[in-house]
């Protein structure tokens, strides 16, 4: 490390690994066994454990702290770690706590940004391009596909997995898995028509939206259950990657995925907004 890069003020572990190009702030500390690449921006008041992995041109903001215990008491000090992609933002005062022998690790995907006061427990995996708003918390052993938006002071439920491409509402409690594509909210959650705005914003051609949008038809729309639908989804449907990927994470949901209106009514509007 170049010390002008560093903060007189901040403590670093001599037997830490941190690139030349790593700036780190006043009051910030960074004990043994963690590894920071190119880039990276480490402000003020950081605190980060061992066993943190961070990759490239991440930004780490005031308060933060990173592979902290679990909090679960099952864990007995088995070697964990928090890996974080490249390019990721970490807020002002987000926790990240490592993994537990469950999964060994935390993990975090690149180009994701994770926003003030959330909490991120152990053994959760976040994909790339994900967006986490302000003061979610989630519970340990979450999944969150690519692409998916987590709306601000939503708490989500251990071991839920939330889809590609999903976004879900402000305020939201999350205790089913949330199948890709789709948006949710209200209280209890609901399915609430498809990520339209989201979807075109990533360039899905109206041919596969409209694929999406009759697959999910069967599920919300047609009044039949969940193994009922899959039946229909699996006889009427060619194959198509859209199609095994709703099916392969509704069948392999082991919470139970979020039900749809009372009514059985499916909104397609194009009005949702992300």
């Amino acid at each position: 490390m170049k010390q002008n890069n560093i903060h007189p003020f901040a403590v670093i572990h001599s037997e830490s690994k941190i690139h030349e190009s790593v700036k780190i702030g006043p009051f910030s500390t960074i004990y043994e066994d963690v590894f920071i690449e190119e880039g990276c921006w480490i402000g003020p008041n950081v605190t980060i454990f061992p066993g943190t992995r961070i990759g490239k041109y991440c930004k780490i903001f005031p308060g933060a702290v990173l592979a902290g215990d679990p909090q679960d008491l099952k864990y007995n000090n088995e070697y964990t770690t928090v890996e974080i992609g490249n390019y990721v933002t970490i807020r002002e005062c987000v926790t990240i706590n490592k993994g537990t022998e469950y999964n060994y690790k935390t993990v975090v995907g690149n180009n994701t940004l994770i926003m003030a006061y959330s909490h991120i427990a152990h053994d959760c995996v976040i994909g790339n391009n994900v967006v986490i708003a302000n003061a979610t918390n989630m519970a340990g052993h979450v999944i969150i596909d690519d692409f998916a938006i987590v709306g601000g002071m939503t708490a989500i439920h251990q071991f839920c997995k939330i889809g590609k491409h999903v976004i879900i509402q402000g305020g939201s409690l999350v205790k089913k898995d949330i199948p890709p594509y789709i948006k949710v909210g209200r209280e209890p959650l609901i399915f609430e028509g498809l990520n339209l705005v989201g979807l075109k914003r990533r360039g899905f051609e109206n041919q596969d939206i409209e694929l999406i949008k009759d697959i999910y038809r069967m599920y919300y729309g047609n009044g039949m259950n969940i193994s009922q639908a899959t039946i229909k989804v699996e006889e009427s449907f060619a194959e198509s990657i859209y199609k095994n990927e709703i099916l392969n994470f509704i069948k392999n949901s082991q919470r139970g995925i979020v039900k749809g209106y009372a009514s059985n009514s499916f909104s397609d509007s194009d009005s949702e907004s992300e």
